[in-house]
């Protein structure tokens, strides 16, 4: 399936106002993924969003809401794909801009916590999904994990030639420090804003020491090195 994935939350369209009992005669998939991200808050996931409520607030009729998604269900998966295409470009620009791998360590993760300061709702609902949403949903953000994890494995190659530090398993080094900063991401959303700079700190020191653990193994030439 094909999406037209914004850079980031900003760029989304926000639906019109419907004045009286009239309804919108056309309305396009990015009007409904509006309607959607302003139905969702810090504490509503989006398992929670109904077919109807969706379409109220986007001024159309139920019946038009399958005009561009089959179910609602479609609707939550298109949002988990842009969330984690969203994220990855951003952690992206943050790894480019980083040269030593202790800079790149410090620009990724820092570049995650502040979107979670900034209340992106897309990266809010890739994190609460993994956890509370169907399996169906559940898939959706596995699989953008796996991007994540892919990228950061060829980043983890490419340091470690460049440094000569060697690297044990690079897939599970990958998906360790994925997992992690998700799972940590996941509890820093409802941390109060004082608060995130020391967490921030915290994750880093976390990565720094599963790259220290693949690089001693490798090292140490355990299997798999």
């Amino acid at each position: 399936m094909s999406l037209n994935v914004p850079a980031a939350l900003n760029d989304l369209p926000v639906p019109p106002a419907v004045s009286g009992p009239g309804r919108k005669a056309v309305i396009s998939r990015d009007d409904i993924i509006a309607a959607a991200l302003k139905l969702l808050g810090p504490h509503r996931s989006v398992s929670s969003l109904s077919l109807r409520e969706v379409a109220r607030e986007a001024g159309i009729a139920p019946n038009s809401f399958y005009r561009q998604f089959r179910d609602i269900d479609e609707l939550a998966v298109t949002l988990i794909d842009m969330a984690g295409a969203s994220l990855r470009q951003i952690i992206g620009r943050a790894r480019k801009r980083a040269r030593a791998e202790q800079s790149v360590v410090n620009s990724s993760v820092e570049a995650f916590m502040e979107q979670l300061q900034a209340d992106d709702k897309l990266l809010h609902i890739l994190l609460r999904e993994g956890t509370v949403g169907s399996d169906a949903f559940k898939q959706a953000v596995d699989r953008q994990l796996n991007f994540f994890e892919e990228e950061l494995r060829l980043d983890l190659i490419r340091l470690a030639r460049a440094g000569r530090t060697g690297l044990h398993e690079p897939a599970l080094t990958a998906k360790a420090i994925t997992r992690l900063v998700f799972a940590m991401g996941a509890s820093a959303m409802d941390l109060p804003p004082e608060k995130l700079p020391e967490f921030t700190q915290q994750v880093i020191v976390m990565v720094r020491m599963i790259i220290t653990g693949t690089q001693t193994m490798a090292a140490q030439g355990k299997p798999g090195a």
